[in-house]
């Protein structure tokens, strides 16, 4: 028996590119994406329910990357589309922790235009940098 291997011809991830001009207003930016990637509208998504989210790392990038990774485990465990309205970014003990108030809703097939189903972030490619603007951030998502 033999197989073999179709490149580019199932799509199994998607990528974007978020900028911000703080590391906060990237990481807002960032979640924004990664829900427009499963939401059409991001208006449609009504801020009904609160979550306080906390993720700590060693650094910025993997903050970031725990940070989306929460996003997609409320989807998954409670089917909550969750926005960012306010981040905080402080260290302690030379860690990275940021704090982040999320609102948003349970999922509603009638009303949410659901696009893709995110299963995770993926370190493929995955990278934040600073740059003369700002910053940015190179996201892969597996769908």
């Amino acid at each position: 028996m033999a197989h073999t291997f179709s490149e580019d011809e199932f799509t199994a991830d998607i990528g974007f590119t978020a900028t911000g001009r703080t590391p906060e207003e990237l990481m807002v930016a960032a979640a924004d994406a990664t829900m427009n990637v499963m939401v059409e509208d991001l208006a449609e998504i009504d801020g009904r329910q609160k979550k306080d989210l906390r993720v700590e790392a060693a650094s910025l990038d993997m903050a970031l990357f725990d940070l989306l990774q929460e996003l997609v485990f409320y989807k998954d465990a409670e089917e909550l589309l969750l926005r960012l309205a306010k981040v905080t970014i402080a260290t302690a003990d030379d860690r990275i922790v940021v704090t982040a108030e999320a609102w948003g809703e349970q999922i509603d097939r009638e009303k949410h235009q659901l696009l893709v189903d995110v299963k995770a972030v993926t370190l493929h490619r995955f990278k934040v940098e600073e740059t003369e603007e700002g910053w940015t951030a190179t996201v892969v998502l597996d769908i």
